[in-house]
């Protein structure tokens, strides 16, 4: 018995007497896949995650966190951790991403419901409860970029120059990171992976939560993989969730000036994370499309180099990869 048969065995007993089409409903960058389970005018999700590449718990451990903070996450009807399979609540059709992008003026609303979300979400967080993204997962991540994007997608070995800037630039971004007050992160919290529900949003992909730096959704929801918004728009949506959520009592630095900084600096983590990770897959997972964002990225990265003396080591490495002519007066 193949998997997807396997699975459709596991739902009959997990919905009895329920005769269910099952489609499938998302692609995702994991082993993961989602499908639609639909009988008659109900609809469910399915995961299948096969155990040897995916762990269901982090799933149901953090879908009930986000329940008991009140949010709309998929609710979990039915498990098999075992093998892998769960049986979850249908948040629909229409992510962020998709309304976004049919029309942009919906993003007042729908990011003023995710950073109310948001705020909610790191009110609740407890220590000790989700893993810590500590100094040896921040440079793991950072890796990714040198491991997989320069090396493996560019064909470059770095000089021992270069990887000396780099791995200064790497230091400097990481002690930004850890100075930060820590909270809930969802590691995710993008257009991508938020819902157009009733209540607003429904919020999905959240297996991969930790306790972490307070920055790190802001930045992810604004400085996004797959739609980019102009400086002012995110400025403004910064600020908007900065005076939130200092009224809700969140430890973030009373200085805007300040807390922007740390918000560029989170994402530069996570721009140079992803630039490794996209390389990834394609090269190692065989998902292809995900480097045609690369740009969108690089982009990021030097917007937010480009503005603090300390990264520009990281514009003239930039600058040597891409065989241009260095933009700042730094050279190795």
């Amino acid at each position: 018995m193949d998997r997807i048969d396997e699975l459709r065995v596991w739902l009959r007993g997990a919905l009895p007497g329920r005769d269910c089409e099952l489609m499938p409903a998302s692609a995702d960058a994991s082993f993961r896949r989602y499908f639609r389970a639909t009988a008659g005018a109900s609809t469910w999700i399915v995961m299948d995650a096969p155990p040897e590449h995916e762990n269901c718990r982090p799933f149901v451990q953090v879908a009930g966190l986000l329940a008991e903070a009140g949010l709309n996450a998929p609710r979990v009807l039915a498990q098999d951790l075992e093998r892998g399979f769960l049986l979850l609540t249908d948040l629909g059709n229409t992510t962020y991403l998709a309304a976004l992008e049919k029309d942009r003026s919906l993003a007042p609303d729908l990011f003023a419901d995710a950073t109310e979300a948001l705020i909610r979400w790191q009110l609740s967080s407890r220590e000790d409860t989700l893993p810590p993204y500590d100094e040896a997962l921040l440079r793991r991540e950072l890796n990714l970029f040198p491991d997989w994007y320069v090396a493996r997608h560019l064909d470059v070995q770095l000089s021992e120059a270069q990887r000396d800037a780099l791995e200064k630039t790497f230091a400097a971004i990481v002690a930004n990171n850890l100075a930060q007050p820590r909270v809930y992160v969802h590691r995710d919290y993008m257009p991508r992976n938020l819902m157009v529900t009733d209540p607003n949003p429904g919020i999905l992909d959240f297996q991969d939560a930790v306790h972490g730096p307070i920055t790190y959704d802001l930045a992810s929801l604004y400085r996004d993989a797959f739609i980019s918004w102009d400086e002012r728009e995110v400025l403004d949506g910064t600020i908007r969730y900065w005076e939130q959520a200092r009224h809700a009592g969140l430890p973030v630095n009373p200085d805007f000036g300040a807390f922007y900084r740390d918000v560029e600096w989170m994402g530069l983590q996570r721009h140079l994370k992803v630039l490794g990770i996209f390389a990834r897959l394609n090269y190692r997972d065989g998902k292809r499309g995900y480097l045609e964002d690369t740009p969108r990225f690089l982009g990021y990265v030097r917007a937010t180099a480009n503005r603090y003396g300390e990264l520009r080591p990281l514009i003239a490495l930039l600058d040597e990869l891409e065989q241009r002519k260095p933009q700042v007066g730094y050279t190795f």
